[in-house]
């Protein structure tokens, strides 16, 4: 059972830990092209996107995979990645330009992958 505090846990840590993430790798969060995150709920990715200032359907291939398949769990990445490389939804990222997938597991972890499409 999810703890309906982790929307809570997201929009204290979350922004942090992006920043700190991608500061090592010379990035801003402005500098993603592409979000792959984590579609744990309609609040979980309100906080995502609070907690990162992400707008204007940054994370719309999130919503979309959750409208259509609900939540999958962290793989539910791997789901959105699919439907990104695949075309779906919405135009293929230029290549070289920087994503972020980002996953979420038990005890409350999150887990952070680069991405060069």
């Amino acid at each position: 059972m999810l703890s309906a505090s982790v929307n809570e846990v997201i929009g204290q840590y979350l922004g942090d830990d992006v920043d700190t993430f991608l500061s090592e790798q010379g990035l801003k969060s402005t500098d993603i092209d592409r979000w792959v995150c984590h579609t744990g709920g309609p609040k979980i990715l309100q906080a995502i996107e609070e907690s990162l200032n992400l707008h204007d359907g940054q994370l719309e291939a999130s919503w979309r995979s959750l409208s259509e398949s609900g939540n999958l769990s962290s793989s539910s990445v791997l789901h959105i990645l699919g439907n990104i490389l695949g075309g779906q939804g919405t135009e293929r990222p230029q290549s070289g330009t920087p994503g972020l997938m980002l996953a979420m597991g038990p005890g409350f972890c999150s887990e952070l992958v680069l991405l060069e499409w």
